[in-house]
């Protein structure tokens, strides 16, 4: 319900192009790329960015949001 963390919060969509699979930085085809997110076997599950606010958005490789972590020090 917070907005800060919101999906509808354009900080935190994978309309804005920071956020984007299809900018390079979060490309599973960018090999150099330190956002990744994988699992136990090391597949590559996803990736993770910071917005402005603080929030950290996790999401899939296709871009669909997962999860996210609240800025720290705000509730």
């Amino acid at each position: 319900m917070n907005y800060q963390n919101s999906p509808m919060n354009y900080e935190n969509s994978s309309m804005n192009y920071q956020n984007s699979p299809m900018n390079y930085q979060n490309s599973p085809m960018n090999y150099n790329s330190t956002n990744g997110i994988y699992d136990n076997n090391g597949n590559r599950k996803g990736y993770e960015v910071q917005s402005p606010s603080g929030v950290t958005n996790y999401f899939d490789n296709n871009g669909n949001r997962i999860g996210y972590s609240p800025a720290q020090g705000r509730r």
